[in-house]
């Protein structure tokens, strides 16, 4: 039995990738988490991963 992958467009690359995670219903490809992870906070690309993170924003909660 395959598995069929669904394809999304990442938030950091904006590239169609089918291997990440979602954050609040956006999907964060896995090269990007890896880099992001990795990268130092004194590194200039930080702070694009950190303008384009504040695009996430929070469902909001029904009680």
């Amino acid at each position: 039995m395959s598995k069929k992958e669904r394809e999304a467009i990442c938030l950091i690359c904006e590239e169609k990738k089918t291997k990440g995670i979602y954050l609040y219903h956006q999907f964060l490809c896995r090269e990007c988490e890896r880099k992001l992870i990795s990268t130092s906070t004194s590194d200039p690309s930080y702070a694009d991963y950190v303008r384009k993170l504040k695009n996430l924003h929070t469902p909001p909660l029904y009680s």
